[in-house]
């Protein structure tokens, strides 16, 4: 039987949500399951059930760095991307550069310079030197996502702008940038996922992460398998559901640009 193309990518959908359902489902079952079979069995230290009360304050330093450092990396992409695309040399020129450098710089030695290197001349907090150290690598990555979203509006639509009287700067902010915005979100949210698991490397800053807490729990109680596999469900939960939260934002997007 041959399928047409939009019988397979209505198959491709439905398999990928029946898939999304059975990893979610995985993750908090076992996420719940653990703690619980503890509490049971009337087990006491170095349990799931311990481990699980205590992870909830790493959810929130691991949230907080996803949500501020993609914010920040936002923020620097389109500006970096609005630079690469000046018609001035010298601003594209420090506009590649940037991203050249940040790019060839690996995530973990950044946040080493930003809070230790940097140290030495500033005091930086922890959780502030791990937003820039995110914003500044990510907004690397993300430059390219926005130049290509705006590259990607047909020169028409800047053309009726100007026609309109619009100058250049009003054009991009009411005409290109809402409609890039659609070609650009799922590029944004696929790096937001990368950041929340690139989290992780936070916690050689002494941030209370998911990572930290789970180490600091299985040092103390010498249980690895159970701290790490107990951790890795939390990360798996976590990224599963924001993946579900940015599709949501998309088809909302969509459907609001369709009525248009």
């Amino acid at each position: 039987m041959i399928l047409t193309e939009n019988q397979n990518n209505k198959r491709s959908n439905a398999t990928g949500h029946w898939a999304w359902n059975l990893a979610v489902g995985f993750s908090i079952f076992f996420l719940i399951y653990l703690p619980a079979k503890d509490v049971w069995q009337g087990e006491s230290g170095g349990d799931y059930y311990t481990l699980a009360t205590l992870l909830p304050a790493g959810v929130y330093y691991t949230l907080a760095v996803t949500f501020l450092g993609s914010a920040c990396a936002i923020l620097v992409g389109l500006l970096v991307a609005l630079g690469k695309m000046s018609k001035r040399p010298l601003v594209q020129t420090l506009a590649s550069f940037y991203t050249e450098i940040l790019r060839g710089v690996p995530l973990l030695v950044l946040l080493f310079y930003i809070y230790y290197a940097l140290g030495e001349f500033l005091k930086i907090p922890a959780l502030f030197s791990a937003v820039l150290g995110f914003g500044f690598c990510y907004g690397a990555y993300m430059a390219d996502v926005f130049r290509a979203g705006v590259e990607s509006i047909p020169v028409e639509q800047k053309e009726a702008a100007r026609s309109l009287g619009m100058t250049e700067r009003r054009a991009l902010r009411q005409i290109i940038l809402p409609q890039a915005m659609r070609t650009i979100l799922p590029a944004v949210s696929n790096q937001t996922l990368g950041m929340l698991k690139d989290t992780s490397l936070v916690s050689v800053l002494a941030i209370s992460d998911i990572l930290r807490v789970g180490n600091e729990y299985a040092t103390k109680h010498f249980n690895y398998f159970e701290t790490y596999t107990y951790v890795a469900l939390m990360y798996l939960a976590l990224t599963l559901l924001m993946s579900r939260v940015t599709l949501y934002v998309e088809t909302r997007l969509k459907t609001r640009q369709e009525w248009r």
